[in-house]
């Protein structure tokens, strides 16, 4: 199986052959690397804004917040412009 691999890129590409060659290879490396390094990254941010979240930073309460009825504050703000 290794000779193979060998023989195959011992080989040089014919001229009709479109090949990316080692530039097509390194930029498949660092965009590689480039994506691993923004998934720790985006990691590391989600796990600071958990542990800000659960000392207390935002200011939030467990209890969710009641979605507020949009007519209902438009008819206030009508009521007390009058």
């Amino acid at each position: 199986m290794l000779t193979v691999l060998l023989t195959l890129a011992d080989t040089p590409p014919e001229d009709n052959d479109v090949v990316a060659g080692g530039w097509g290879a390194l930029v498949l490396v660092g965009l590689i690397i480039a994506v691993v390094l923004l998934g720790f990254s985006l990691f590391k941010q989600l796990r600071k804004v958990e542990a800000a979240d659960k000392a207390g930073v935002y200011g939030r309460d467990d209890d969710p917040v009641e979605p507020v009825d949009a007519p209902a504050a438009d008819q206030k703000a009508d009521d007390q412009q009058s």
